[in-house]
């Protein structure tokens, strides 16, 4: 029997004040539904939260680049045409991070919760939802769904989860990196200083660096990383393949991080012009300079080794660190068999499914996947047909993808041009750039068409 809350006054009932979450709420606010936000914090921690914010971010503070060229750029962009709150609040706390757009994350939380407070569509409720409403309801819980919710999810769908690690990078303060050592440069950047701190290895330091992590001490399971179903072993989880800790990899091949989040090309230090084996990066993570994070140095060691196998590192011998990295269970359905091109349930069209929990992956896409259900629950409730977004939009890709993937092997997926459909032969284009100008005409046709389409529908 699915466990099922009774709840008789919102229009809609949204659970998770995380970047979908709060996406979701605000587009069904603004289409003039009324909202009530559930956040389970700060009355139930999660672990891997820091604050009782709303949208909080809990990796990095980087949403991906902004060249709309890119495919993370390109979802930036159709989410910028289709009033995303979040992209907006995202660009107004921005810090510097060369071609990406990165945000201080305690102003961009400060300011997101600011907004979703004073919306008078929007009431906020600091409560665990444990059960799934039946009622019009947006299921956003993340990756860190708690286990009451979780379980009735699984009751739900009928289906296992599926669970995966994903980890988050230390920070550390500028004032204690090796500035000596350390340089300003963006990759492949022409100027003299660019937005990122560089911390060069040589073979043998990188080596010495890899032999170090590999011999560290790992934290063991936190209670909220347990398996919710009795019976299912740690091992059972597995990594995401995008966001693996820098442990995992070195295990995998020794050169691994040098070719992956350690790699020096186009790094070259400025003052000598030199390239080194290694480089590790680091990116400002606040408005004040202050605080800088280690780039894709996501990992599950134990604090008091992190300081001692990161203090390896040139520039960082003294480092002082603000937070350590660490490592969360995250949570997902088998979408393809669950859920809609809409995010509607499959056989429950009033119930809707976004961000994480869904299979995307990455900031924007979770904030994307909180538009779109957020627009269609709107849709849903004003007695208008859902949409599906076009495939050769990089939201409609996405969509697409979570929800026709191969049930038995579903990974997370990112935003990526390999998702989207090939051009017709009649358009076929060669050269890259040009290539990826036409995919990019054609995603943008696509989406303002829906904009268009979505006007008239909410006149």
């Amino acid at each position: 029997m699915i466990p099922v809350m009774n709840l008789s006054t919102p229009d809609l009932i949204v659970i998770g004040g995380g970047l979908a979450g709060c996406e979701s709420a605000w587009q069904a606010a603004i289409r003039g539904i009324r909202v009530t936000l559930y956040e389970m914090r700060p009355e139930i921690q999660t672990g891997a939260h820091a604050s009782d914010g709303l949208a909080e971010l809990v990796c990095s503070n980087s949403l991906g680049s902004n060249l709309i060229d890119r495919a993370s750029g390109l979802l930036k962009e159709e989410c910028r045409r289709m009033g995303s709150l979040l992209i907006s609040c995202a660009e107004q706390v921005s810090v510097p991070a060369g071609r990406a757009l990165a945000v201080d994350r305690e102003l961009f939380s400060q300011l997101v919760t600011s907004k979703i407070q004073k919306h008078p569509n929007i009431s906020l409720i600091r409560k665990e939802m444990r059960e799934v409403p039946a009622k019009p309801t947006i299921i956003a819980s993340g990756p860190l769904t708690s286990n009451a919710l979780a379980s009735a999810l699984e009751h739900l769908t009928g289906k296992d989860h599926l669970y995966f690690f994903d980890a988050v990078a230390p920070i550390v303060r500028i004032d204690t990196i090796n500035l000596q050592i350390a340089y300003r440069t963006s990759r492949y950047s022409q100027e003299r200083e660019g937005d990122y701190l560089n911390c060069p290895l040589s073979k043998n330091e990188y080596y010495t660096f890899v032999e170090a992590l590999l011999q560290a001490e790992r934290v063991e399971l936190k209670d909220f990383e347990r398996p919710i179903k009795e019976g299912v072993s740690a091992g059972a989880y597995k990594y995401f393949e995008s966001c693996l800790p820098i442990e995992i990899l070195a295990e995998r091949n020794s050169q691994a991080l040098a070719f992956g989040p350690m790699r020096p090309v186009g790094l070259d230090d400025p003052r000598s012009g030199k390239k080194a084996y290694a480089v590790v990066q680091l990116r400002q993570d606040n408005l004040a300079g202050s605080l800088y994070n280690l780039v894709g140095f996501q990992t599950n060691l134990k604090f008091s080794e992190q300081q001692r196998v990161f203090r390896l590192i040139p520039g960082l011998e003294n480092a002082d660190f603000e937070r350590f990295g660490q490592m969360h269970r995250n949570t997902f359905l088998n979408s393809p068999e669950c859920l809609q091109p809409t995010l509607q349930f499959i056989n429950r069209p009033d119930l809707f499914f976004a961000g994480q929990i869904t299979g995307v992956e990455g900031y924007v896409g979770n904030i994307a996947t909180g538009l779109l259900a957020g627009i269609n629950a709107a849709l849903f409730l004003r007695g208008h047909k859902t949409i599906v977004l076009p495939r050769e939009t990089m939201l409609g890709a996405l969509c697409h993808y979570i929800t026709h993937a191969s049930a038995a092997n579903f990974q997370p997926m990112k935003a990526n041009y390999g998702i989207l459909p090939e051009l017709a032969k009649q358009d076929a284009i060669r050269g890259k750039q040009a290539r990826s100008a036409a995919y990019l005409a054609r995603s943008l046709e696509g989406i303002d068409s829906v904009v268009d389409s979505l006007l008239l529908n909410f006149a």
